[in-house]
């Protein structure tokens, strides 16, 4: 039986929800400061349990040029009283809504989005020890469609230092659009120890371990500057943190971590994911512009006469578009969306001149994607997202159109995940209305049933624009 994405958040739903209530009864039957289920008081760890050499060896990380243990920030186990509040400088999770980062891998544009998502989760990170951890969602596309979702738990130490407690990792297969592998996946206190991604004070030279069970996930950062001034989305940051990172293949890769925004830069190789744009650090006050107004209207106008095959209408509003965006990037755009602006633009064009209606679908589709992301600085992240909600839908009907039963699947998966960062915000029924047709859209995955997807499609689309009137 083939699954997708939401079948497991199912689970993990249920997962959370009962660690959630044990961790209630421990505060209640053992007090303030943590306890294990049973109410019997446990002593706080004084260091964190590092792996011994007979455990890196047959991890194959014995040979690891590993920094010496003098050098390391992240041996001292940490104490927790507000750790929701993640407002370390270099690492502000809580006060992140939406982040946005653009970058090429194998050569392909690559796309990721990362939402703070209004749950937390407990988590019991050493016997009797639990803490109460924000919870990210984290989504990454490659040439547009959906590659690996990732559910990452943070939480903030009295010191300021912020801990990694785990993630969900969820990769798709690019040709099918299914789920292929879980590879990554951890849980502090099940699988191995929490650790720190980020000092309260970091100083060059300095070395943390993100992440760090043998054969399953490791990776060594090393501080190499700070205060650096590098280049944002709206114009020079101060402040940012350079650091080189080991992998446990004995590869490296450079990061950059800015004031504001948390993780900046990643390099390794010849693949980049770079800070494209995050709210609130990017916001902006005061109504839209007229000229992106006009830029999402024109993007929301280009995908039924695609459809229809209406090649006429389709170039008629593609001029439009192009010159609605010649007048929007006038003034200040975030370079990196811009780049992803004009190169959904291109890319339409050629598809229109060709009468490729799945490129020229997908192209479209593309272009209102990346008006979302100019409009992310002007409306509220959930509102955003149930805009996107409905820009998935639609591309069913565009991979469904052509027999793509790979696409279908990514989009429905896709689908599934984005529907978490709005679902709070929109009334009871509809939110009911919308998971029954999710789930007629499921059905049809597992039964690989492109027609039953393409017809439900539409009804989704209705229940998304129901829920925009009355959210």
């Amino acid at each position: 039986m083939r699954i997708n994405g939401k079948q497991f958040t199912k689970q993990q739903a249920l997962a959370v929800a009962a660690v959630a209530l044990i961790a209630t009864l421990a505060l209640a039957l053992g007090g303030c400061g943590g306890g294990d289920p049973a109410g019997a008081s446990a002593t706080a760890p004084e260091t964190i349990p590092q792996p011994s050499k007979s455990q890196l060896a047959p991890a194959g990380l014995d040979k690891l040029p590993v920094a010496a243990d003098s050098k390391r920030v992240d041996i001292a186990a940490p104490t927790f009283s507000n750790p929701t509040q993640i407002t370390n400088p270099l690492f502000p999770i809580s006060d992140l809504q939406s982040v946005v980062f653009s970058g090429k891998v194998d050569n392909k544009p690559f796309h990721t989005e990362t939402t703070l998502l209004p749950q937390t989760r407990m988590v019991e990170w050493s016997p009797g020890q639990w803490v109460e951890a924000r919870v990210s969602q984290y989504m990454a596309y490659i040439d547009g469609r959906i590659e690996e979702v990732a559910i990452d738990l943070y939480a903030q130490a009295d010191d300021g230092s912020v801990w990694y407690l785990g993630e969900d990792v969820y990769d798709y297969s690019n040709t099918k659009g299914l789920i292929d592998g879980t590879a990554g996946t951890w849980l502090a206190g099940r699988d191995g120890p929490p650790e720190m991604i980020m000092p309260a004070d970091p100083q060059v030279g300095d070395v943390h371990r993100p992440e760090n069970i043998p054969g399953l996930a490791f990776e060594e950062v090393t501080i190499k500057r700070l205060d650096k001034t590098v280049k944002g989305p709206t114009g020079p940051v101060q402040g940012a943190m350079i650091a080189r990172e080991l992998h446990d293949d004995g590869t490296h890769s450079d990061k950059v971590f800015a004031p504001g925004y948390g993780e900046f830069f990643s390099g390794h190789g010849t693949e980049i994911e770079a800070m494209a744009l995050a709210v609130p650090t990017n916001a902006l006050s005061g109504p839209e512009p007229p000229e992106l107004k006009a830029l999402s209207t024109g993007a929301n106008d280009l995908l039924d006469p695609v459809l229809s095959r209406n090649w006429n209408s389709v170039a008629a509003v593609e001029k439009a578009v192009a010159r609605a965006w010649g007048d929007y990037k006038q003034g200040e755009i975030p370079p990196r969306i811009a780049v992803e602006m004009d190169r959904a633009l291109k890319t339409l064009a050629g598809a229109i001149d060709a009468r490729d209606r799945a490129q020229a679908g997908t192209a479209a589709i593309d272009v209102a994607q990346s008006t979302l992301d100019l409009e992310l600085r002007y409306r509220p992240q959930a509102e955003i997202d149930l805009a996107r909600f409905e820009l998935w839908a639609r591309q069913i009907l565009v991979d469904g159109a052509v027999g793509d039963m790979g696409g279908v699947n990514a989009d429905v998966a896709t689908l599934d995940w984005v529907r978490d960062r709005f679902a709070y915000t929109v009334q009871d029924a509809d939110l009911t209305r919308i998971d029954a047709h999710l789930e007629v859209l499921r059905d049809a995955v597992v039964n690989v049933d492109r027609k039953a997807a393409v017809d439900e499609a539409p009804q989704l689309l209705k229940a998304t624009e129901a829920a925009t009137q009355t959210g």
